[in-house]
């Protein structure tokens, strides 16, 4: 295995360490939390530089990049949610376009396509990232409220545009 995928999955492996430390009600364990979701985020740049860099681009990391990428999101913000610091409405637009994302992908993955994340998917994960890890450290606020409208239309432009580029895979002369 080489050592983009390794990355990746580190990346999933730290999810449940962040999830125990947002769990627990102390000011230290935020930052502990806020410290490994931070270096779980830099595994998803340091795994993609490397991969491209060293001509390591694989199916295999094609496939698990996103998923670690919104397991990880999914999983922090989820824990936002329960501690009343993010929006439902924000989680549901974010699963929402996952999910609906991933659908199309598996289609196209059962016709042979392998259709890799674009520059718009990219933006709207470091995004999802930098509003994560703002969340998670500081209380709400203007600044707050107009970083989580900004993470809601770029998710969904994303999504959107994913569809338009992608959504042909969905219709049965696709597969011709």
């Amino acid at each position: 295995m080489n050592l983009p995928n390794k990355l990746t999955i580190t990346r999933i492996l730290l999810i449940p360490a962040l999830v125990i430390l947002m769990y627990l009600p102390s000011d230290a364990c935020r930052w502990a939390a806020a410290a490994v979701f931070a270096l779980a985020a830099l595994t998803d740049y340091f795994d993609g530089y490397i991969a491209r860099r060293d001509h390591l681009e694989s199916d295999f990391g094609r496939f698990l990049d996103p998923v670690a990428d919104k397991l990880l999101v999914l999983s922090a913000l989820t824990m936002l949610l329960h501690q009343g610091r993010a929006p439902a409405f924000l989680l549901i637009i974010l699963l929402a376009r996952e999910l609906s994302v991933d659908g199309l992908r598996m289609i196209a993955a059962g016709k042979g396509q392998v259709i890799a994340a674009g520059w718009l998917g990219k933006v709207k994960t470091v995004s999802q990232l930098f509003l994560v890890l703002w969340l998670m450290l500081t209380p709400m606020s203007w600044f707050s409220w107009a970083a989580i409208g900004w993470v809601a239309v770029i998710t969904l432009w994303s999504g959107v545009d994913y569809f338009l580029k992608n959504g042909k895979a969905l219709w049965p002369e696709a597969e011709q």
